[in-house]
């Protein structure tokens, strides 16, 4: 099962590069860009996001910005990561740097009610949770753990607060499940 995952993941990474040639993958350590942005997130937020360096996945770019560990990370969970950083590396495409990073940064704030963020996130969030249950089961996609983990990057200062009301993140996560659920190879 190991060497399918491995294989899966090389052949995502031939894709993404075949879609983005000059796509790369930088470690966060020891990248100065990386650092500002961590102290940057850690004023902004008022330290809620400390874990820019050591959790999260940034695309800036065509580079996709990891923290360590990224390459002891089992297989399955970097593919459902580059899945995810995929769609952002669309949206970039599809809307330009500049247009990108004001969508991200601005509406309506940047934080608290950040509608622009939000509406790039959901459909990143959307594809982990495909790629978690078609790589790990329905079942994990499902789980009350899955859906803490996603709702709390919305509703947490993860992304600083961008979009803070549970119901309406929860009903989105709800619709995710539910074109799941009517997808044809669930059928």
């Amino acid at each position: 099962m190991h060497d399918v995952h491995e294989a899966n993941m090389d052949a995502l990474l031939a894709e993404i590069r075949s879609e983005f040639p000059s796509f790369r993958i930088v470690p966060k350590q020891g990248n100065r860009l990386s650092a500002l942005i961590d102290r940057i997130l850690r004023w902004v937020t008022f330290g809620a996001q400390h874990e820019y360096m050591t959790r999260y996945h940034t695309v800036l770019g065509n580079t996709l910005y990891v923290p360590d560990g990224w390459e002891t990370t089992r297989c399955i969970d970097r593919i459902i990561t580059l899945r995810h950083e995929r769609v952002h590396l669309r949206q970039r495409r599809r809307y330009g740097d500049v247009l990108m990073a004001f969508l991200y940064l601005v509406p309506f704030f940047p934080l608290g009610l950040a509608y622009g963020r939000a509406r790039i996130e959901w459909e990143a969030y959307a594809e982990s949770v495909r790629a978690t249950a078609e790589l790990k089961g329905i079942e994990q996609a499902r789980s009350d753990a899955m859906r803490r983990y996603v709702v709390g990057q919305f509703t947490s200062g993860a992304y600083g607060w961008m979009w803070p009301f549970r119901s309406q993140v929860d009903a989105w996560y709800d619709g995710v499940l539910a074109e799941l659920d009517s997808s044809p190879s669930r059928r």
